[in-house]
């Protein structure tokens, strides 16, 4: 029996929804949303306070749930000239992107929305390019007109920081390193506007502002957050008064991807960690947790190979640079979205600049011998990912909506579901050709 009968009788078997009963097929509808380049970032959030999601990426907000209506919520007054014949020059909004021909950044790499101050209205949190600000936009709730300005961390290195609860108190933390050491940011919640308070969880060794690939996840399963980088994680302690170090533990999580994830992909009751192997490389890969003799080690696992080789599925992609977790398909266990960065360095930058930014997501099959299997689905082939991509509940509470930012513009990608036979079913599925 070959590895696709082996997954559709462990689908059917099971009982997963959607495979026992249902035979679902997904399928993707992207929407443009401007061809500018503004960020490497985007994110969902819900700011005219309507219940719609809407999308933010770069200076501006598109209105859900049709994204047609944009508002500026800080200037965009950023422009680049593109030469044209007979030497005239044509100026194009955004950052030199896919519409130039040279290599540019812009200064805006991640988005995320949360209600800072308490008014039931969702501000916007803006990383900026590492080594410089972090800030979060005051939503002036329903009022045009760009938004207040307050900088919460003024320096924000690595190139995978994150927003999210790292201490346990329910609230989420600017999470990256940060003049040499890793660690948080938190505001003072009474007053969110005033620069936010830096805890050092490393010693400082002088980390890069470029350095790769970060995460947050609890490895060990002791119900606290650990931080997870290339070359290990740091175990967080029982208390967090007066800002102890954390306790290192070495392990070779790649050479610097994306964002890290821990979580138990084959079901042992274990997390492992997920990961891209080199942003600007190859490589997609799980690292399975073993205990020996009490102690934590990883075993690794390939899902994409790292060099320009396919994988069992015949899939191959290089700059992984952003990884996204989440149930793409809503059998109860999270998958892996991620993609293609387009032009990290430019048309002529990297591995294989020219191929297409494509978007994958990654079906996680677990079997009952605990082995797994990661099925490609190719979400598009002309988008890509950016430093971010966000997966995230948008046009139903089921099967997320996928928001893109990068030097080809800014992307809302539905996601659609619909009931087919079972012999469409298995004719859709991505088989194996080795």
């Amino acid at each position: 029996m070959n590895t696709f009968s082996l997954v559709l009788a462990a689908l059917l078997s099971s009982g997963v929804a959607g495979f026992a009963k249902d035979y679902l097929l997904h399928t993707f509808k992207k929407t443009r949303l401007s061809d500018k380049f503004w960020s490497e970032g985007a994110n969902f959030g819900d700011f005219n306070h309507d219940g719609k999601p809407d999308v933010v990426s770069g200076p501006y907000w598109y209105e859900g749930p049709d994204f047609k209506k944009r508002h500026e919520y800080y200037p965009a007054t950023q422009t680049f000239k593109k030469k044209l014949a007979e030497g005239k020059e044509e100026a194009i909004e955004g950052f030199e992107g896919a519409l130039g021909v040279n290599n540019a950044y812009s200064d805006n790499f991640f988005a995320f929305a949360y209600d800072f101050n308490k008014d039931s209205w969702d501000d916007i949190l803006i990383v900026g390019f590492p080594g410089e600000i972090s800030a979060w936009y005051e939503n002036p709730k329903g009022r045009e007109g760009h938004w207040q300005k307050h900088v919460a961390l003024d320096v924000t290195d690595n190139e995978s920081p994150t927003f999210t609860d790292i201490t346990g108190d329910g609230k989420p933390e600017i999470i990256c390193s940060s003049k040499g050491s890793y660690g948080y940011a938190e505001p003072d919640w009474n007053d969110p506007g005033r620069p936010w308070k830096w805890h050092p969880i490393s010693p400082n060794n002088n980390y890069h502002k470029f350095t790769h690939g970060m995460g947050v996840g609890d490895v060990n399963g002791d119900g606290r957050m650990d931080l997870i980088e290339k070359d290990g994680w740091w175990e967080q302690p029982k208390s967090l008064a007066g800002d102890p170090l954390w306790k290192f533990h070495a392990s070779k999580f790649g050479t610097g991807g994306s964002q890290a994830y821990a979580y138990d992909v084959n079901g042992d009751g274990l997390n492992d960690v997920i990961t891209s192997v080199a942003a600007h490389g190859y490589g997609l890969v799980w690292y399975e947790q073993v205990k020996q003799n009490g102690d934590i080690t990883f075993k690794e696992h390939l899902i994409l190979e790292k060099e320009k080789k396919p994988n069992a599925y015949g899939v191959t992609f290089s700059q992984l640079h952003a990884v996204d977790l989440i149930d793409m398909d809503g059998d109860g266990v999270k998958d892996i979205v991620t993609g293609k960065r387009f032009w990290a360095h430019g048309a002529h930058g990297d591995a294989d600049p020219t191929d297409p930014a494509v978007i994958y997501w990654f079906e996680l099959v677990r079997h009952k011998d605990k082995s797994v299997d990661f099925v490609p689905h190719l979400i598009d082939d002309d988008s890509g990912v950016g430093t971010q991509v966000v997966a995230g509940y948008c046009s139903n509470r089921k099967y997320p909506d996928i928001v893109v930012g990068n030097k080809k513009g800014t992307f809302y990608i539905k996601h659609e579901v619909k009931k087919v036979s079972q012999a469409e079913w298995e004719k859709a599925q991505p088989k194996p050709v080795q």
